[in-house]
């Protein structure tokens, strides 16, 4: 993947469910209203509803939806519906990486496919180069409605190759580094750690988010991620919204920033807090693998493409 393929009007996406059940449908169908209004050809995948248990389906299913969006040669996008959990499912045994069907390869110019979504699509986004797509960390078919303007238009700015304006937030300091993005979920990603489907995290900028995380557990995790090593060759750490991580105030307990500055504040690189992605609240649009600059003194992020 050496360059880009942005996506057009017209062209044709498909709608799946990896992860949860859904349970929004009419914010998944504005969601889905809003790309048509936008030019595209929307399909959904069969089963794209079902339900086992807090599932979109059984593995089976979803990985279905999964490898026949990849594999079919018209498609040119694949847009999640929900997060929830479900994804890191299919990583297991090598399930993802066998659904890119190498005996019907896909032509040049429907290739790499794009997919779309945050959160709990963390496990595929990080293993773009097995999926052989184009990864944008931003909003699900069931939250994209919820977005404002400027939000939205960063979204397909981004998809049909248009430069991205830079996201402010609040300087840690570090000065200036320059890496590969890679956007997540932090409990999703944290949960990647030691597996075959962490990728090499060497010299990227991390950007985290989070949700519904108690400071104590969001400390648990940065903690592994500490004595794991896996913060070593960090170039620096972009934070976006950890919403409804605050505690009840009669329970001894550190703010969630106090714990992201003592876990993260000695790293002695670029820190940027307060950017605007994440749950509950505006989902800029972040792509996946590409060199993005960020600067712990301005607090800018600036992702090059």
């Amino acid at each position: 993947m050496t360059h880009l393929k942005f996506l057009q009007p017209g062209d044709l996406l498909i709608a799946i469910s990896p992860s949860g059940t859904l349970r929004e449908l009419t914010n998944f169908e504005q969601g889905v209203e809003i790309w048509k209004s936008r030019g595209y050809r929307v399909e959904l995948s069969p089963g794209f509803d079902d339900r086992w248990g807090y599932l979109a389906g059984d593995d089976a299913n979803r990985l279905r939806q999964l490898a026949d969006a990849l594999n079919d040669p018209n498609c040119r996008g694949i847009l999640c519906a929900r997060g929830g959990f479900g994804s890191t499912r299919l990583l297991e045994k090598g399930k993802v990486a066998a659904a890119k069907n190498t005996q019907s390869p896909i032509p040049d110019s429907h290739s790499p496919k794009w997919l779309i979504g945050f959160s709990d699509i963390t496990a595929l986004l990080w293993n773009y180069p097995k999926l052989g797509i184009w990864g944008v960390h931003g909003p699900l078919l069931t939250t994209l409605a919820a977005e404002p303007d400027w939000s939205v238009d960063r979204l397909f700015d981004y998809v049909e190759g248009r430069p991205l304006q830079s996201l402010s937030g609040k300087g840690w300091g570090g000065g200036k580094a320059t890496g590969r993005l890679l956007p997540a979920n932090l409990t999703v990603a944290s949960h990647l750690l030691g597996t075959p489907y962490q990728p090499d995290l060497t010299g990227v900028i991390l950007a985290f988010e989070d949700v519904s995380e108690a400071p104590y557990r969001v400390d648990r995790m940065l903690t592994t991620w500490r004595m794991a090593g896996a913060l070593a060759g960090v170039r620096g750490i972009a934070l976006g919204r950890f919403s409804r991580c605050e505690i009840d105030s009669k329970i001894p307990s550190f703010s969630i920033e106090e714990v992201l500055r003592d876990r993260l504040g000695d790293l002695n690189i670029p820190i940027v807090s307060d950017l605007p992605f994440g749950h509950d609240g505006v989902n800029a649009a972040l792509p996946v693998g590409i060199m993005a600059s960020l600067d712990g003194d301005s607090g800018e992020l600036i992702c090059e493409g």
